[in-house]
């Protein structure tokens, strides 16, 4: 295992497409649909609708920025060139602390619906789990290249199961359905689309594995569109299955793609809705733990993280300093949750906060990033916008961030005093140009 090493060109247009879906294209699909129909009727497809046309400014600000500053730092290191090495480590460090704490809520989310479907306990949703983190760990251990083929085909699964249950919805679909339309009055709308813009972020997770595009300007650009495309549509129509079958009327609304799917295929429906929830679950976390590693890696080379943590697999050219980093997080979230520490909603809600401001960091240096490009700016300002009106809402979240910008703040104290009382101590040529060129 050596640092010198560096990471492998391996991601080509196919495999960025199916990291960039696997990236969004979480368990909301299975929930969503159902409690904003819920919430504000066969009206809530205008704010599907809404949502489906911000998803392409949104991808295309991370899109263009991985594009023309392909790095292992992703929004770290565009946060860098555009304000300041210190500023870059900060939001790195957010999206980084992110991932121990949304990847086992990804995989007990994904174990859930299995152990529903087949009357499991807590425990086998545990080991599934456990599971579920441990393959993602592993893919990534071996490589991108193995990955991103492991991604296309969980993708193609995922997406076939879907398709299948929008085309399966379509004889039970009513205009009676649609009527009335706006039940609740129009204000739940706009509370409906709130929730889905969680539905719609995670373009950023993609963009800390962009230092091994083979063609940053292809994957990078093109691939976040046709991807932005595809999540877009796939979320739309399974919306309009969801109202057209008035199937969060049957039941659970989180559980209506659930019931769509068993009236086609009976009792197996639970159980396809399962594994399509771990499908989903597993590609979000291979990706997750893809970006992590690396923002770890980009961290550690720049002299803002322990030197461990940039270690590469010599065999691999893989970062297995992120990965072992995740791997003692991932066990430590998993013993808090088993022994009943912490629950599952408190889990969720962590991330909120250093997800956003992730994103909005991307944002922020894509307006000052993009200037030679007239819609690169357009496009960084509504992206910026639109999240930053969510933020507010994520509520006592913000502490999260609030807690790593503390320790972090305290540690550069520690280390500036250690080098004011050891002034012949000086950071490698390296770390110096990584900091003057970001």
């Amino acid at each position: 295992m050596t640092n010198e090493s560096k990471l492998q060109s391996t991601i080509g247009l196919p495999q960025a497409i199916a990291l960039y879906i696997g990236a969004v294209l979480g368990s909301g699909i299975l929930i969503v649909p159902g409690l904003a129909a819920q919430m504000a009727g066969p009206a809530s497809l205008l704010a599907w609708g809404f949502m489906t046309l911000l998803i392409l400014p949104m991808a295309l600000s991370m899109g263009l920025l991985s594009a023309k500053f392909p790095n292992a730092g992703g929004v770290s290191h565009f946060v860098t060139l555009a304000f300041s090495p210190r500023a870059g480590a900060y939001i790195g460090w957010f999206f980084l602390m992110s991932v121990p704490i949304g990847a086992p809520v990804a995989a007990l989310t994904g174990a859930g619906y299995m152990t529903a479907a087949m009357g499991w306990g807590d425990e086998s949703r545990m080991m599934l789990a456990a599971a579920m983190l441990a393959v993602g760990l592993i893919i990534n251990w071996i490589g991108m290249k193995v990955a991103g083929r492991i991604q296309i085909a969980v993708v193609i699964a995922i997406v076939a199961v879907l398709i299948f249950a929008i085309a399966a919805a379509l004889p039970q679909m009513e205009t009676v359905h649609f009527t009335p339309f706006v039940p609740h009055g129009w204000f739940p709308v706009g509370q409906a689309a709130t929730i889905l813009f969680w539905c719609f972020i995670g373009w950023e997770a993609v963009s800390h594995m962009s230092e091994e595009f083979t063609n940053p300007q292809r994957a990078a650009v093109r691939g976040v569109t046709i991807a932005a495309v595809i999540v877009g549509l796939l979320y739309f129509l399974t919306a309009l299955a969801t109202v057209g079958t008035q199937s969060y009327l049957a039941g659970d609304s989180d559980a209506s793609l659930v019931w769509v799917i068993s009236r086609a295929i009976g009792p197996w429906g639970a159980i396809i809705a399962g594994l399509t929830g771990i499908f989903i679950c597993t590609a979000t976390i291979i990706a997750y733990v893809g970006a992590a590693s690396r923002v770890a890696y980009a961290l550690s080379r720049q002299g803002q993280a322990f030197r461990w943590m940039g270690i590469l697999s010599q065999r691999f050219h893989t970062p297995i300093g992120g990965i072992a980093f995740l791997s003692v997080c991932f066990v430590i979230i998993m013993v808090l949750y088993g022994s009943g520490t912490v629950s599952l909603i408190n889990l969720i809600q962590f991330p909120n906060a250093t997800f956003i401001l992730t994103y909005l960091g991307g944002c922020a240096a894509g307006i000052k990033l993009l200037r030679g490009s007239r819609w690169g700016v357009a496009i960084s300002w509504i992206s910026f916008i639109s999240t930053a009106i969510v933020f507010p809402f994520v509520g006592w979240a913000m502490l999260y961030p609030c807690l790593i910008t503390a320790v972090l703040w305290i540690t550069d104290r520690i280390r500036h005093k250690r080098t004011l009382s050891h002034p012949t101590s000086t950071i490698t040529e390296q770390e110096k140009a990584t900091v003057r060129h970001g």
